[in-house]
């Protein structure tokens, strides 16, 4: 996995676009992640994580929290797409004040997750509640970020 650029490099290459805010999509954007954390949750106390069952808890830890920096970013008049679009989300998180160890923990998870969707690659349960514990962590203070603009 190469290292994580910076979000500028991004805007610079029109993956990242200046936008006009749009806080209707940011508050659905928060809502749904909510109800996937929610669900993810569910899912660990009714069933917990094994190796059967690992990359869907690694996808749906990854979506419940780009959906958070997607709000944010997009409550801030940023909206990414195209190739590059989730590894410019998560440089992001620089822009909001996020340690170099988180942002290249939340790299990771996209990484694992794009492995899941695209590369058909198998990960065990250690790997998936490593990233569990992070989207537990993580998911309270992006999620204060995002409401943070959005409930202005």
């Amino acid at each position: 996995m190469r290292p994580l650029r910076i979000f500028e490099e991004f805007a610079k290459e029109g993956i990242a676009r200046k936008v006009s805010p749009d806080m209707a999509r940011a508050r659905h954007l928060i809502h749904e992640s909510e109800k996937r954390e929610r669900f993810i949750r569910s899912a660990f106390e009714k069933l917990g994580i094994s190796d059967d069952n690992a990359n869907c808890f690694i996808e749906n830890c990854f979506d419940a929290l780009i959906e958070l920096i997607r709000a944010r970013s997009i409550a801030d008049g940023f909206n990414c797409s195209g190739e590059g679009a989730h590894e410019a989300e998560v440089a992001y998180m620089r822009k909001l004040g996020f340690s170099e160890k988180d942002t290249r923990i939340m790299n990771e998870l996209r990484y694992f997750r794009n492995g899941v969707t695209y590369y058909g690659k198998e990960f065990d349960k250690e790997q998936a509640e490593k990233m569990f514990d992070f989207m537990k962590k993580m998911y309270p203070l992006l999620k204060s970020k995002a409401e943070a603009v959005v409930n202005k």
